[in-house]
């Protein structure tokens, strides 16, 4: 009868003899475990990360811009041409399947001032649902109110950014600050939502739509908006509503067949989907690499289990002479790769994990580690020992004992 227990205890002494040899062994499957569970790690972090910005810009969401004005023949650009207004937003709302709320507003930067300070930043008229298809709570203060955009209220919500930039840390709540020569009065501070990607959600202030349109922004063309924003109830109906909202939308603006849209939508689930699909992708490509690196990792097991076959050959012989049989030597040498594959996989995974945690930590990125990737990583590294390990085994367990004695 075998016993697994002098067996595992030879092969790890085995191991210890040539310390060195052992370890640049392990190297490649320590790097190609590692490198699997770090692309893991920080692949499913940046598709949370994608995830979150996503969702703090509003989810389902569909963004609604109007046409591109020309001058000179140059396009200025989609929202630059007067082509939304109030009223289609009404219909969308009213009309238009799968929708949860609707969102019209005007927006532009402008210097923003209170007392010595000044600041540059956009300025949003909106109306109070607004902040629902955003995901913008109040921290401090109150909402703005559909009071306060019927009568042009000169009252404003300002984000965290700017609170900091204009105010310090002075309670804003209740100051007036000065949007171009108007004044304002601050009633409410937005709750920090952080950055999405390149933009800083807190750089903000929201005002009333109607006191925009009559006192900041000015228009030719009263009730116009240069954007709609659409939150539909789920990504389902988003693929609806965009439908919808497109038909809905040439019919009201005459568009017969053969004409373009004087709108744009920008379907912000689609452009989720796509995102998540790309990292997918990439982190697809890149445990592919890993994984190569893992198999030139069991050749190179191979490759040393084989020279330890030959160096050992007289070992073998002499164990075989005192009663070794050739399943106890076929055993002795698979338990030998697989300790060695088992090691470098142990080692794999607290590289990998630890690599990924500074990886974050450098580029502030969040990393999700998951236990089933971790423990598929290590058990495949034994499966990759064991595979290694078989031909040498067999190899060393087919010598012929009396050979094997005379074997210089």
């Amino acid at each position: 009868m075998i016993d697994f227990k002098s067996t595992l205890k030879i092969a790890i002494n085995s191991l210890k003899v040539n310390k060195m040899r052992s370890a640049l062994t392990s190297l490649g499957i320590i790097i190609g475990v590692g490198a699997v569970i770090a692309m893991l790690a920080i692949g499913a972090g940046t598709n949370k990360q994608v995830q979150d910005n996503m969702e703090s810009m509003g989810s389902n969401l569909l963004t609604i811009r109007s046409a591109s004005a020309k001058t000179g023949g140059v396009s200025m650009g989609m929202g630059s041409k007067p082509t939304l207004s109030i009223k289609d937003a009404a219909a969308i709302q009213k009309n238009a399947r799968g929708v949860e709320d609707v969102a019209p507003l005007m927006s532009s930067s402008k210097q923003v001032m209170y007392g010595n300070s000044n600041w540059q930043t956009t300025i949003y008229g909106i109306t109070p649902s607004y902040l629902y298809v955003k995901n913008y709570e109040i921290e401090n203060g109150k909402s703005l109110s559909n009071d306060d955009d019927r009568n042009a209220a000169k009252v404003a919500l300002i984000g965290a950014t700017v609170e900091t930039e204009l105010f310090g840390d002075i309670d804003a709540v209740g100051k007036t600050i000065r949007i171009g020569n108007v004044p304002f009065k601050v009633i409410g501070i937005l709750k920090s939502k952080g950055q999405a990607g390149p933009f800083d959600q807190d750089d903000l202030i929201l005002i009333p739509l109607t006191t925009a349109q009559r006192k900041i922004f000015g228009t030719d063309f009263p009730g116009s908006v240069n954007q709609i924003l659409v939150k539909a109830a789920s990504v389902e109906d988003s693929s609806i509503a965009e439908k919808d909202v497109e038909e809905i939308l040439r019919q009201r603006h005459n568009l017969g067949k053969s004409q373009d849209n004087d709108f744009e939508i920008r379907n912000n689930a689609e452009f989720q989907e796509t995102m998540k699909s790309n990292i997918k992708s990439i982190t697809i490509f890149l445990i592919i690499v890993a994984a190569i690196s893992l198999v030139v990792g069991g050749i190179g097991v191979m490759n040393i289990m084989l020279v330890s076959v030959t160096e050992r050959t007289k070992e073998i012989g002499i164990r075989m002479a005192i009663g070794a049989t050739a399943g106890d030597i076929h055993l002795q040498f698979l338990t030998e790769a697989l300790v060695l594959a088992l090691i470098g996989g142990l080692i794999g995974v607290i590289s990998g994990i630890g690599s990924a945690a500074i990886f974050g930590l450098i580029l502030k990125r969040p990393v999700v580690f998951s236990f089933l990737p971790i423990l598929i990583s290590f058990i495949f590294s034994g499966i990759v020992g064991i595979v290694s390990g078989s031909y040498p085994a067999y190899k060393a367990s087919s010598l012929n004992p009396i050979d094997a004695l005379r074997y210089e």
